[in-house]
């Protein structure tokens, strides 16, 4: 849905509007694929595994008369150790200064706990306009449409049991059912977003989407890979180091990256029998890399062992996962 992005940074028009989104929920939730879908191409790794976000990262959707930048968080949830704490820390920080508040929650299910927690923290945080985003309705059954809607309105500062209309807007604050993978409501999402956007200037230029290197987006398809094709635990105690990126001679993108991981168990099992494993995800990671870079990539993989990394916060800055 995103289109060609060619807008002058300077040059804009004088009703233009521009702010900063930032995109919340427990994880699991869809925000990634919402805001990949909003921006219209992947800026963040998607898996069906919870915390798959680690760190804050920014999106930028660029129109003629409006420049959107989704803060995509890791996923509110009680921390056990550094890195989850550095992961909660970076979801809450956004709140403060957004000019809009994405609140997104799985609607096929009713609130939970930590729903209730963070639309506390949202009440203590910022007086932002808020978009409630009930994601995931194509999970819900007609029997629990009412009930779960009601609830999770209810979570909103000054909401009573009546649920308005969608054309009905009190305090700023809105709601939208959305189903993310397949982009359906998310045109009349972005449509409210820009509607509640202050007018400004344009903070990037147009051609930009995130401002992320493509070195770290390059250690995120690699981790994003692990995700898919390593099972339980082991996952949550990867991290991805990107060593060497370089084009060679021909075109070809060269790539060293480093695999690490808590435990020795845990490499043989990225490893695989006979390096097979490993080898798929290496694969797999090329690919998405190549769709990135429009060029040919040599990917070369090394899985280490860097035990206890999660909860160290020292290590954590070394990796890059506390700025």
């Amino acid at each position: 849905m995103n289109e060609e992005q060619t807008f002058s940074l300077d040059n804009f028009p004088a009703d233009h509007k521009s702010g900063f989104v930032a995109v919340v929920g427990k994880p699991n939730v869809g925000k990634s694929t919402l805001v990949n879908r909003l921006v219209g191409q992947k800026v963040a790794i998607v898996s069906p595994k919870p915390q798959t976000t680690r760190s804050r990262i920014l999106a930028i959707l660029t129109r003629e008369h409006a420049q959107v930048i989704f803060v995509d968080t890791p996923g509110i949830h009680r921390p056990r150790h550094e890195l989850g704490k550095a992961m909660v820390d970076a979801a809450t920080r956004t709140l403060p200064d957004s000019d809009v508040v994405a609140f997104v929650v799985d609607v096929s299910q009713p609130p939970s706990e930590a729903d209730e927690e963070i639309a506390a923290l949202i009440r203590q945080q910022t007086e932002s306009p808020v978009i409630l985003v009930m994601n995931k309705m194509d999970l819900l059954s007609a029997d629990q449409v009412e009930a779960h809607t009601r609830a999770y309105w209810k979570l909103l500062p000054g909401h009573d049991d009546a649920l308005p209309s969608i054309t009905e807007r009190e305090k700023g604050e809105d709601w939208m059912m959305t189903i993310a993978t397949e982009g359906v409501n998310l045109s009349e999402l972005l449509d409210r977003i820009i509607a509640l956007l202050p007018q400004g200037p344009r903070y990037y230029p147009g051609e930009q989407v995130t401002d992320q290197t493509e070195r770290q987006i390059a250690a995120e398809l690699i981790r994003e890979q692990v995700l898919y094709h390593i099972h339980q635990e082991v996952p949550h105690a990867v991290a991805v180091v990107v060593n060497e990126f370089k084009e060679r001679e021909g075109g070809t993108v060269y790539i060293a990256a480093n695999i690490f991981v808590e435990k020795d168990s845990q490499k043989g099992i990225i490893i695989g029998k006979g390096g097979k494993r490993l080898r798929k995800i290496g694969s797999a990671a090329r690919r998405e890399i190549e769709r990135m870079t429009n060029a040919n990539v040599y990917l070369d993989l090394w899985v280490k062992v860097n035990k206890g990394w999660r909860k160290d916060a020292s290590q954590l800055r070394r990796l890059g996962l506390i700025r």
